[in-house]
């Protein structure tokens, strides 16, 4: 069943800071980013395996060093479970001047 993958698309390319999810039984998370104006080559920016919170949702903060991306893609390699959900997804940064 895994992994899982979901895109975000922005309209235009961003400077990204920080990323955070909020999400439930996700073991290991890997973001990755493209600056292409379709979602392809994408580039790895952090993986980390999180912690299991019985009955509470996972809200977990990535502060990056500052890149830009067109699209960013979250891909669940593992999970707790054999279902898990995401329920939220935040990105920090400025729009470009292009």
């Amino acid at each position: 069943m895994f992994p899982q993958e979901l895109i975000i698309g922005f309209p235009k390319c961003v400077k990204i800071s920080k990323v955070a999810i909020q999400c439930y039984l996700v073991r290991t998370l890997r973001i990755e980013r493209s600056t292409s104006k379709d979602p392809v080559g994408f580039e790895r920016c952090v993986e980390k395996d999180l912690q299991h919170r019985e009955g509470q949702l996972q809200m977990e903060e990535f502060p990056l060093p500052e890149f830009q991306a067109t699209y960013l893609r979250f891909i669940i390699k593992s999970a707790f479970d054999h279902f898990v959900s995401v329920h939220r997804v935040m990105a920090e940064g400025t729009a470009e001047n292009t």
